[in-house]
């Protein structure tokens, strides 16, 4: 879009400096990635709090997981003396659950996580009909060891609409079940890399703890975001890398801001011409 290429071309131009310096260039990008920050909030219904940077959709996916995993080994404690006497379970595995479908970004770091005996993964076959995943099969390949469910939002070969709300529904009725046996409670990820700028989204809406954005995908620069719904207080974010305080210490490193500001007038396209691009696909 020329409205993005626009909004790069200014930042570099007058939001050169680092956005984490007190200069006026400096100040000038903390604002510019604040602003883009507020438009991806906007875009998919969230809290621009609840929003962090990433270099795309592979980026954001491997961060759910690598979150999960650790979230899995601080919290789980053993089914039926967790109430009185909470423990970690001896050499217990994290299983995940996910669809046969989903992208490489999710299907490749699980499956390594099982080669290194790691994680469990069970594969939910979607429907040869449909090519959707059923929501009650996902609840049947619960565990007492399941810390994330993550299913896409729309299908990057098929365009097929997964009823991740319907999934959502199930799982906070099951949470409600696994608080009280003093088991930890499910994650919900969806990679919404394929619907964004085609189709509605809103969190709220789907339920969702975790959500993908990728900027390419709604003819923004190749980056991308994480929505975490309460970043760090309702919802945990462990970081894979380590080096400086940027977004909250959660993705450190100097923020690309002309790459930030790009992706914020994607976003602010999208929220403003939603109905528009909808219409577009469905004709």
């Amino acid at each position: 879009e020329p409205e993005v290429i626009q909004a790069m071309a200014e930042a570099m131009q007058e939001a050169w400096g680092n956005p984490s310096s007190a200069y006026p260039e400096g100040r000038k990008a903390k604002e510019t990635i604040g602003a883009a920050r507020e438009s991806l909030a906007r875009m998919v219904g969230g809290r621009p709090q609840d929003v962090i940077f990433t270099s795309g959709g592979t980026e954001s996916n491997n961060l759910v997981i690598h979150s999960a995993l650790k979230h899995f080994h601080k919290t789980h404690i053993s089914e039926g003396d967790a109430a009185e006497h909470p423990r970690p379970v001896a050499g217990a595995l994290p299983h995940f659950i996910t669809c046969t479908v989903e992208h490489d970004s999710i299907r490749l770091p699980l499956e390594h996580l099982v080669e290194e005996r790691e994680a469990e993964v069970t594969f939910v076959p979607v429907s040869k009909v449909s090519g959707q995943v059923k929501a009650e099969d996902i609840l049947a390949a619960v565990r007492p060891t399941t810390c994330l469910v993550t299913i896409m939002l729309a299908n990057n070969e098929t365009g097929v609409v997964m009823p991740v709300p319907d999934i959502s529904r199930r799982v906070r009725a099951l949470n409600q079940q696994r608080a009280a046996r003093g088991l930890p409670v499910l994650l919900l990820h969806t990679d919404a890399a394929q619907a964004l700028g085609k189709r509605r989204v809103d969190v709220w809406d789907l339920g969702v703890d975790f959500l993908t954005i990728v900027g390419h995908k709604f003819y923004g620069p190749r980056i991308g975001a994480l929505y975490v719904r309460g970043l760090g207080e309702l919802t945990p974010l462990y970081p894979m890398l380590f080096g400086g305080g940027q977004e909250r210490n959660f993705r450190p490193g100097t923020e690309n801001t002309p790459m930030i500001a790009g992706l914020g007038k994607a976003a602010e396209l999208v929220a403003e011409n939603c109905e528009a691009y909808e219409a577009h696909m469905e004709t």
